[in-house]
């Protein structure tokens, strides 16, 4: 099943920071604005999700863009691993 990846980008007093990650389905996958992956069972999309909030919720980041694409890169390296 085909998942495109939603999240919030907001600023802090230490820089930018990414939480409330969220997937939802789509027939549509869309890389170029947004992270599109693919998982079988809901269960680890779950997974994918807890994962991305323990992983990114600590770190900072000094702008939308390199928050944005150093999530994306992690998601489709991770999906790669996977493959």
């Amino acid at each position: 099943m085909n998942y495109q990846l939603v999240w919030k980008i907001l600023p802090g007093l230490r820089g930018m920071s990414c939480s409330d990650f969220r997937a939802t389905t789509t027939e549509t996958p869309n890389n170029e604005q947004g992270v599109a992956f693919e998982c079988a069972p809901e269960a680890e999309c779950e997974a994918l999700l807890n994962e991305l909030e323990t992983h990114f919720g600590p770190q900072r980041f000094s702008n939308n863009a390199t928050a944005f694409e150093t999530v994306k890169t992690y998601v489709l390296e991770r999906a790669k691993a996977k493959a």
